[in-house]
């Protein structure tokens, strides 16, 4: 019997295995779409012992099955969980074994984080590339702050973290809080408002900038150019804490300091007080040293300079004089010994010519002459003795001049401690009830301190 017409018509077709046409429509769907991003919802995930990562995923009407093997899931930086919006970089395929068509993950990540990853690096070159972020631009931070500003929200944990840190290491410094959403659209336009406002104000040294803990959605305001913009704008130094220190912003690339929390921000912009007292304690110890040093040192010069004075004492000088006064005096008086003599000599010669010559009228000459002579050494004699002794009473009214008693009989006299003999100068180091001595031009005073008065 010849075959029929539908006989012939099936010998023409290809009949496939089973195993054929998986391999067949895989082929066709990995050559048709490539690699694909896909973003959905995780459910049913699975991790066996090979290692390999099993999951579906999902949105509200429809979900695939997807498997991403070791050597990919290895290097995730997070543990994919059900009920995760995730976004996959996958190529469609099909699992022949069961004839279902899934999905071959190479890259996983959050929902929202690998766009925001991107912008994120994207505006960071950016601002890198105008100069927003270089060391050089970066204005030193004020040792000792006279007012400290906090740009935060007025209710979150960071402003309370902020100002009990500086309420603990420096109370003394007040702080300004410039209230903001950190948080929503809104939060990164209010933020570089609020900037400007506290700049164009100048009522404080420093600014922080701080927030707590959150998503990298949550942080996302501080990744604004707005916001970075208005930080390298602002006329104050201003210090980043936003998050936890594994959170980065572009906001710390262009604050003038980075700090890792809102704590730490309030830390780095306040010295601590205990720190400081531990510093004047040491610089005191150092300038009792120094003075110690110094009143040694002064010590040994006046000692030194008195010995000076003691040997150049217009008293010894006037000794000098005084001998030297006496060793002229005698050597005037040999001198008159011996002009007398001579004279005496001249006398008894001229006696003998006299009497040989019997010149009364010249010895009489000579007699006058001589008289002369002898009242001329004695007011010479008398003159040097009064020259000497106004020289001697200048000495001693100069001396006299410069001595510490001549300064109390005008009317001064030196307060004491009465306990320990130290000088009073300053009417700050005494208080009331404090025994006192006061030393006059003639006694002793003893007084007790009813008030003391600083300068006004």
């Amino acid at each position: 019997m010849p075959p029929t017409q539908s006989t012939a018509a099936r010998d023409d077709l290809h009949v496939f295995t089973v195993s054929e046409l998986n391999r067949t429509v895989r082929d066709v769907l990995e050559g048709a779409f490539g690699a694909i991003w896909i973003e959905g919802e995780l459910s049913n995930v699975a991790r066996p012992t090979s290692g390999h990562l099993y999951f579906s995923l999902k949105d509200a009407d429809a979900q695939v099955r997807c498997a991403m093997f070791r050597n990919r899931n290895r290097l995730l930086d997070f543990a994919p969980e059900a009920g995760m919006q995730v976004r996959a970089r996958a190529r469609v395929s099909v699992y022949e074994a069961r004839g279902e068509y899934q999905l071959i993950v190479e890259q996983l990540e959050p929902a929202g984080a690998g766009a925001l990853a991107r912008r994120f690096e994207e505006l960071k070159k950016r601002l890198a590339a105008e100069g927003l972020f270089a060391e050089e631009r970066k204005r030193p931070l004020p040792s000792l702050p006279a007012r400290i500003g906090v740009v935060t929200s007025a209710t979150g944990a960071a402003v309370r973290d902020v100002l009990h840190v500086l309420r603990r290491r420096f109370p003394g410094i007040p702080a300004i809080v410039y209230p903001v959403p950190v948080q929503g659209e809104q939060a990164a336009p209010a933020i570089a408002r609020m900037l400007g406002v506290a700049g164009d104000r100048g009522e404080c040294d420093v600014l922080l900038l701080v927030r707590g803990g959150g998503s990298l959605e949550d942080l996302w305001p501080f990744n604004e150019e707005i916001v970075a913009r208005a930080i390298v704008a602002c006329p104050i130094p201003v210090v980043s804490g936003v998050g936890h220190e594994v959170d980065v912003t572009i906001a710390d690339f262009a604050a003038d300091r980075r700090a890792p929390t809102p704590s730490a921000a309030a830390e780095l912009v306040t010295p601590d007080v205990a720190t400081l007292q531990r510093g004047l304690v040491a610089l005191e110890r150092r300038l009792a040293a120094a003075g110690q040093a110094l009143l040694r040192r002064s010590g040994e010069r006046w000692r030194s300079l008195d010995r000076r004075l003691r040997h150049q004492h217009p008293e010894r000088r006037l000794q000098q004089i005084q001998q030297r006064r006496d060793e002229l005096t005698l050597r005037l008086v040999r001198a008159g010994n011996r002009l007398l003599t001579a004279r005496t000599e001249r006398l008894d010669r001229a006696r003998g010519r006299l009497w040989q010559a019997s010149p009364a009228l010249r010895v009489a000459r000579l007699r006058e002459r001589i008289d002369h002579d002898c009242r001329r050494l004695r007011i010479a004699i008398n003159g040097d003795f009064q020259r000497r002794g106004a020289q001697v009473g200048a000495l001693g009214r100069a001396l006299d001049a410069v001595s510490p008693l001549a300064t109390l009989g005008r009317g001064y006299a030196l307060v004491q401690r009465a306990d320990d003999g130290r000088a009073v100068t300053d009417a700050g180091t005494v208080t009331q009830g404090d025994a006192l001595e006061v030393r006059l031009a003639r006694g002793r005073l003893e007084a007790t301190v009813d008030r003391s008065h600083g300068d006004d």
